[in-house]
């Protein structure tokens, strides 16, 4: 008798949360389906930012695998849009169907998002070290603007984009202008150094003026650091918001209110 009274006084408690716990579940959903739409063109916008980072400066990156987070944030961006229309859906009725399939995108958008996420956060520490090495190599091998190696091409390309000069700063230029031949008596750097507003700008840093001051390293490892930074972030709030999906998908697929120890639930 004890156990039965116990049950029948908990009765309109859970009547009560009952009848404010789902509408509220419904509301969030529908909610989180629109900020799920959005959340989508955000994941886009910094995948495709990290692919256009590399495809820009491959010549700097020898490690394609810094693709991996940008096509694994586009990928989850398009699973986003039927996650998000699953969502409203759900809603506005329920489906037992539509919820078994909306936890399952969910879960491979976590697996997918997680995976983007760790990897930005390793190659932005990887990347560091070896931006280092592989733009003082291309930098000490330059043959000069007109050159064609595609080595040489890619250094005047950064330093135009960015606008920086040297791996350092424009100084480099002058060391190693110790291993290069040398025709004139003035020691230049590449016409890419230039600043645009000096049209009969040639390069010589007695010009100091002319030329940009910054260093390519650590123009091109600021850049790099933000689009990672970007999709790690991304991926840890979208994965955020996917959680808090789920949790009310999980409420509204439980039963609805029914006999509880004989008694009738109305809510």
């Amino acid at each position: 008798m004890k156990g039965v009274r116990y049950s029948v006084s908990w009765q309109p408690l859970y009547c009560s949360m009952e009848s404010w716990v789902r509408p509220l579940a419904r509301v969030l959903l529908a909610l989180l389906g629109l900020i799920l739409w959005g959340a989508a063109a955000a994941l886009v916008f910094g995948g495709a930012f990290v692919i256009l980072t590399y495809k820009n400066y491959k010549s700097f990156f020898w490690d394609c695998f810094l693709l991996v987070p940008g096509w694994l944030a586009i990928a989850s961006a398009f699973l986003l849009l039927p996650t998000g229309a699953l969502a409203i859906c759900i809603s506005t009725r329920n489906s037992r169907y539509q919820q078994g399939t909306f936890m399952y995108l969910l879960v491979v958008l976590l697996c997918l998002e997680a995976s983007s996420a760790v990897l930005a956060h390793v190659y932005s520490d990887r990347m560091s070290s070896e931006l280092n090495r592989t733009m003082g190599h291309l930098f000490h091998q330059y043959n000069g603007t007109y050159s064609h190696h595609p080595g040489s091409r890619a250094v005047d390309v950064i330093q135009r984009q960015l606008q920086c000069c040297g791996v350092h700063n424009y100084t480099d230029w002058a060391e190693a202008a110790a291993s290069q031949p040398v025709h004139t008596g003035n020691i230049r750097a590449p016409e890419s150094c230039c600043k645009e507003t000096y049209s009969d700008c040639t390069g010589d840093m007695r010009q100091s003026e002319q030329l940009f001051q910054g260093g390519c390293l650590r123009k091109l490892g600021y850049r790099l650091q933000f689009v990672m930074g970007y999709v790690f972030w991304c991926c840890v709030v979208v994965g955020c918001l996917e959680m808090l999906a789920a949790i009310s998908n999980g409420i509204l697929m439980k039963h609805r209110p029914g006999i509880i120890q004989g008694y009738q639930c109305f809510c």
